[in-house]
């Protein structure tokens, strides 16, 4: 079993300092990988389903992983999850290739829908096209990976005579994680990428999860090049057990990417996070 952290740029580890000890800690600890997560902005005042309050602090996704390149040397750095349709794929695909060279080969790129619809009003993106546009922007980003002479022809994106240089380190691109826990994500997960993510994700849940893979699975055709699909799962905040953890073992879950509770930083900034990776790795003896 693969162990991660999950909220590198969030809350407390907001800091760079914090963020810094905490990353730096995982690598020492034997961590697998250490994962952002993302809102662009917050609904304000918060509302359901806005997750977090307003003033919760989240350092941006791709400065965060940008950051972590450069103050690590082994540890991969995953998106986890890239609101996709927020974004421009072109702009987006130029900027995880950064990351990828800087880090030589470490980028994980995670993508996801969205589900707060007062964020996509904001940024002035129609909340009912998320879907096609995720799906639409994963195809763009992967011609501008794969292709020496990218060309893509989309609804939203239309790519040709153009060059995109340099490629990622990482061949034919950095795996692609899709995130969701509706038919639709599964769907998508099969049809298009390396791997699947659950985020929160009890064991029951996961056990729904996994059973809407192998459903979908059985209707989309599943691309060879893209190998078997990871599943990696963020189980609810806190510290998990070994038996819990055999138990999504034994679903077919092969990376469990953990969220602490609310980190106490009282001390030195980072100390939360740093004690709570500590102990993760001593549990698992990592």
């Amino acid at each position: 079993m693969k162990i991660g952290f999950f909220g590198f740029n969030n809350g407390p580890l907001g800091d760079p300092d914090a963020m810094v000890r905490a990353l730096r800690a995982m690598e020492d600890a034997g961590f697998d990988s250490a994962w952002t997560g993302e809102h662009v902005v917050l609904v304000d005042p918060q509302e359901p389903p806005s997750p977090v309050p307003p003033e919760f602090p989240m350092v941006d996704t791709v400065a965060a992983l940008s950051f972590a390149a450069g103050v690590t040397d082994r540890i991969r750095l995953a998106s986890g999850i890239i609101l996709l349709a927020q974004r421009n794929p072109v702009v987006l695909a130029k900027e995880l290739t950064g990351i990828d060279r800087l880090s030589k080969g470490r980028l994980m790129f995670g993508v996801g829908v969205g589900y707060v619809p007062r964020e996509f009003e904001v940024i002035g993106v129609p909340y009912a096209e998320r879907g096609s546009r995720v799906s639409e922007h994963i195809e763009a980003i992967r011609a501008l990976w794969t292709q020496d002479r990218p060309e893509f022809q989309g609804r939203f994106t239309q790519i040709s005579g153009i060059q995109q240089k340099p490629m990622p380190v990482q061949r034919p691109h950095p795996p692609i994680i899709i995130g969701g826990m509706s038919p639709v994500a599964y769907r998508r997960a099969v049809r298009q990428g390396n791997g699947w993510y659950g985020f929160a994700q009890t064991v029951e849940a996961t056990a729904a999860s996994v059973q809407g893979l192998k459903e979908a699975a059985g209707i989309e055709s599943r691309p060879a090049e893209l190998g078997e699909l990871e599943i990696t799962v963020t189980p609810p905040p806190g510290p998990i057990d070994l038996d819990t953890a055999k138990r999504y073992e034994d679903l077919g879950v092969s990376r469990l990417t953990l969220l602490p509770g609310p980190l106490d930083d009282k001390g030195t900034p980072g100390d939360g996070a740093v004690r709570f990776i500590e102990n993760v790795a001593q549990q698992f003896n990592l």
